[in-house]
Order: C-alpha cells, then sequence, then structure tokens
C-alpha cells in the first residue's frame, strides 16, 4: 500500500504541474491564440469538443471529467485557461480531477506492471507479444477511427454537393 500511496503522490504533484501549466499557457495565450501558430490546434476537433462541454455544462465539472479521459483533459485545461476561468472555480476541479487521476493511474498503471513483470519472469515470450501486441491494437484502433471520420466526412461534403 504504500507503493501506492507513492506512487499517487508523485503522479499528483505531476499532474498538478502539468495541467495547471496548461491552464496557465491558455491562460496567457487567450484570445490571441487564434489569430497565432496555434489557431489550428485551438481550432482542431478535441478542441472543439472541449469547448461545447465547458460551455454546456460549465468549466468546473468539464475540467475535473476531464482528467478521467484521454487526449481531452490538455484542451479542456488550456479552453478553461483560455477563456479565463477565474482561480477559485479552476483549483477545486484540478484538485478532484488531478486525484482521481493519479489514483487511478497509481493503483491501474502499477497492478499491469506487476502482471507484466511476472510475464516477463515466468513466459518471457508471452511477455513480448502481449507488449508487441499492444502498440499494434492501439495503432489499429486510431486508425480504424481515422477513416470512419474520413468516410463521415466525406458522406457529409458529398450530401451538400
Amino acid at each position: 500500500m504504500d507503493r501506492v500511496a507513492l506512487t499517487a503522490g508523485a503522479l499528483y504533484v505531476i499532474v498538478l504541474l502539468r495541467a495547471g501549466g496548461t491552464f496557465a499557457v491558455g491562460w496567457l495565450a487567450g484570445a490571441g491564440a487564434r489569430r497565432s501558430r496555434f489557431a489550428e490546434r485551438i481550432s482542431s476537433a478535441k478542441f472543439r469538443h472541449a469547448e461545447r462541454a465547458i460551455q454546456r455544462w460549465g468549466a468546473p465539472p468539464v475540467v475535473a471529467v476531464s482528467f478521467l479521459t484521454v487526449g481531452f483533459q490538455s484542451a479542456a485545461n488550456f479552453l478553461a485557461g483560455s477563456m479565463r476561468m477565474p482561480l477559485p472555480r479552476y483549483l477545486p476541479a484540478l484538485f478532484v480531477g488531478g486525484a482521481a487521476w493519479a489514483l487511478i493511474y497509481a493503483t491501474a498503471g502499477l497492478g499491469m506492471l506487476e502482471v507484466l513483470g511476472r510475464l516477463f519472469a515466468e513466459r518471457t515470450a508471452l511477455g513480448v507479444y502481449a507488449v508487441a501486441v499492444l502498440p499494434l491494437a492501439v495503432c489499429g484502433v486510431v486508425v480504424y477511427r481515422r477513416r470512419r471520420t474520413a468516410l463521415s466526412s466525406g458522406d457529409t461534403v458529398a450530401e451538400e454537393s
């Protein structure tokens, strides 16, 4: 249990610094970001999705829940900063969401490392296979999602013509 607490504490500090830094960059960028070299990044689908969620649900719950997602949390923190979310509203969301993120990654992360360690110790070939298949599966999911997105946007263009 001490290992989980130590890992969770370290991850909590990391997430507070990373997410707080992303918020600060968003705060400093503000409205000028839309006219700068960052314009492409903040007009991406992830940022538009985060912006709509923040406008619909309010920033604190979106920021807190964003820590349970992959790829969405940076967009939510940056947009909370660029939308000048007041610190008294942002910090509680950061503390709660960051704690959830740290606990999940500390417990699940250490569990996965332990499983992989046992797998490599007992059946090295199976461990190598498992580690090789994981990036391939991630790449397959990414390719599938991009193709699906491209097909659906292609259908929209065809219908507009």
